[in-house]
């Protein structure tokens, strides 16, 4: 088996003891990860505190070139992570690999931000303007679904802005992670960069460390809590990016079958398990029928195997825990919906669940208010605007959606209707580094993306000048 190390201090060291990780394509251990203690946790931050102030003092020009260089590095092992994540993640290699150069880009494109100076008043005998300064010390928590570019989406606009930071990993996916950590520890400074691996018993004892500054969290709403609740005693900064209901409502001047294609992908996409994919779809009553035929036939010649497998097209759920949540959802379902296609877990060694495709189904069904985060979609049917968009909005959560129409105006008026940060028109998921991101209602605080989400890893200082005559 491999070696892994975590990072600390710029060593790459092993842990107090180990832990298995599994590949969700079998069920199997298939390497050892390094597991952390308390004092090992206490190095980390430690390490971070005092690499600080040098590492905010160094130019941003300089800090930038650094973070290309572990771009560069990356891109140069673009196989070597790729098979990595499909391991321990479970998705198909050429997913693992977009997310990898998603990575890459998400580093260049916050490389290539600043935060100038902002004038706010220039008058007689005053000079206000605004600067930012960094925070100190980032945690950084990363969930399993996307292990990469979730971790680097914290690491890039945390480093260029001037902070140090301590990465912890999803259990369930940490070895992405710690080949990161090897890159970065042959071209960051000692300290600035620190992860650490557990099995969720030191996030509480991190999100509440009295040296950590920022915590920035990518996970479920219920987590998202209680990080809230831990960092509230040092009213430390925080940005949440958590659950979402992601609605994807059809109007009726589309295609069908063209939509349903896009719905399809949208929903099924890593095995359902993102935060912006569609959970819920929302078609016109003129043309459900069709919808969800093409939405069966989709799912019925999907090609559900082990993502390393060349042709894979949707690969496991990445762990048990989720497996037996959304296997108990499906049967929950069968109470509440028409399954027209999949339904039930393969019948294989691995975390397999195929597409399932759900009709007939009412919104107070579990399967349309929870967050269910596998291959499982129910269609809803609906016959006017008003009362749809009552009907979505009716959710907790107000992460993304989308919208189906050839019209542009007629969407977007219904877009600014719907109670989410982020709407999409016509197309899937297209998050840019370089466009802000943000949840409103239980699906998170913060921004992430776009100079805004840099920001986050900063503080404004405004200085007010009196200027003598």
């Amino acid at each position: 088996m491999t070696e892994y190390a975590m990072l600390i201090d710029g060593d790459r060291v092993q842990g107090a003891s180990t832990f298995g990780v599994v590949n969700p394509a079998t069920g199997q251990v298939f390497a050892q990860c390094p597991k952390a203690d308390e004092a090992q946790l206490e190095l980390a931050v430690g390490a971070a505190r005092r690499a600080f102030p040098g590492w905010a003092a160094t130019p941003i020009d300089e800090r930038s070139r650094l973070v290309g260089e572990v771009a560069n590095a990356m891109e140069r092992r673009i196989d070597e992570f790729a098979a990595s994540l499909t391991a321990e993640q479970g998705k198909p290699l050429d997913q693992a690999r977009g997310e990898v150069m998603g990575s890459i880009g998400v580093m260049r494109a916050f490389g290539a931000m600043r935060q100038e100076p902002r004038k706010l008043m220039e008058e007689a005998g005053k000079r206000v303007t605004e600067y930012r300064r960094p925070l100190g010390v980032v945690a950084a928590i990363v969930p399993w679904n996307f292990p990469l570019i979730l971790l680097v989406n914290k690491f890039a606009p945390a480093l260029v802005s001037g902070n140090t930071i301590v990465i912890k990993p999803a259990p369930t996916t940490p070895l992405t992670a710690l080949l990161f950590a090897e890159v970065c520890s042959d071209i960051i400074p000692a300290g600035v960069v620190n992860v650490i691996c557990d099995e969720n018993e030191l996030g509480g004892k991190l999100t509440a460390h009295p040296e950590v500054d920022k915590i920035s969290f990518t996970g479920s709403t219920e987590t998202g809590r209680k990080v809230m609740a831990s960092a509230a005693a040092g009213l430390k900064r925080i940005t949440l990016e958590l659950g979402g209901n992601d609605a994807s409502i059809v109007l009726d001047d589309v295609d069908p079958k063209e939509a349903a294609g896009q719905v399809f992908a949208g929903a099924m996409r890593n095995a359902g398990q993102i935060c912006v994919a569609i959970k819920r779809a929302y078609v016109p009553a003129t043309i459900y029928d069709e919808f969800c035929e093409e939405l069966a036939r989709l799912a019925k010649e999907a090609i559900v195997d082990d993502g390393a497998k060349q042709g894979a097209q949707i690969g496991p759920l990445q762990n048990r825990q989720q497996f037996e949540k959304v296997s108990d959802l499906l049967d929950r379902t069968r109470e509440h919906g028409h399954i027209i296609a999949g339904g039930s877990a393969l019948d294989r060694e691995g975390f397999f669940i195929p597409p399932t495709i759900v009709r007939d189904i009412d919104d107070d069904a579990p399967l349309v208010r929870e967050e269910q985060f596998g291959p499982v979609l129910p269609v809803l049917k609906y016959d006017d605007i008003d009362s749809l968009i009552e009907r979505v909005n009716r959710s907790e959560y107000g992460l993304g959606g989308t919208i189906w129409s050839r019209d542009i105006d007629r969407a977007t008026e219904v877009a600014l209707r719907i109670e989410t940060g982020t709407i999409w028109i016509n197309q899937l998921m297209a998050i840019d580094p370089r466009i802000p991101f943000r949840g409103t209602k239980q699906s998170g605080i913060g921004v992430e993306g776009g100079l805004e989400g840099f920001h986050e890893y900063t503080q404004a200082q405004v200085i007010n000048a009196a200027v003598p005559a």
